[in-house]
């Protein structure tokens, strides 16, 4: 069963991200969620409320207060603002679709671009929602990051984290599924 998005209240990439050159998108992946103050003949808007503001914070060109900002994170995730990519990221990493799975396979397989991702991985590395292990390029979700990645489920889905909400699973196919159609006899 395919879980249903239950809210569009969490932080999004834009949908057309990938026209971006690479050096534009990194900087405004590292500056996203600075404290921003309006010039003063700026007019700029919240993205939530529509209310007019003088200071925010900024995402991928789009404003939000503070209030707001607030509204999107995610419980226990530390402050760190979550997506769609990061929940991809940490599910696959927590319930991988192939023995031996590397980083470049999720990078791959995500619905960003592999470029983002690396960036991503790194940040939710820094943050301690994933830990390198041993073999190189191979990584697992700590405990923090189960706790974050359950609560931007919650969020979005308003239930606890399952495979078939990766976007992976639901173009392939979940683990351990046959196709359940059955061929009758007569």
């Amino acid at each position: 069963m395919l879980h249903q998005k239950k809210s569009d209240l969490y932080f999004q990439y834009p949908a057309n991200l990938q026209t971006l050159d690479l050096a534009t998108m990194v900087h405004l992946y590292r500056h996203r969620g600075e404290p921003y103050e309006a010039k003063a003949s700026e007019i700029i808007a919240c993205a939530v409320t529509r209310k007019i503001l003088k200071s925010c914070k900024k995402w991928f060109g789009l404003y939000y207060s503070q209030k707001a900002w607030d509204q999107l994170l995610t419980n226990n995730a530390e402050g760190y603002p979550l997506t769609d990519a990061e929940l991809n990221i940490l599910g696959l990493f927590l319930i991988p679709p192939i023995e031996n799975m590397t980083r470049s396979f999720v990078e791959a397989n995500v619905s960003v671009m592999p470029q983002m991702a690396f960036l991503i991985i790194n940040d939710l590395k820094q943050f301690g929602f994933l830990e390198e292990t041993e073999v190189p390029d191979k990584f697992v979700v700590t405990a923090l990051g189960i706790k974050a990645l359950d609560g931007l489920c919650r969020k979005i889905y308003e239930k606890k984290f399952s495979p078939d909400m990766l976007e992976y699973y639901r173009t392939h196919g979940l683990p351990g599924k046959k196709d359940e159609k059955q061929t009758t006899l007569f």
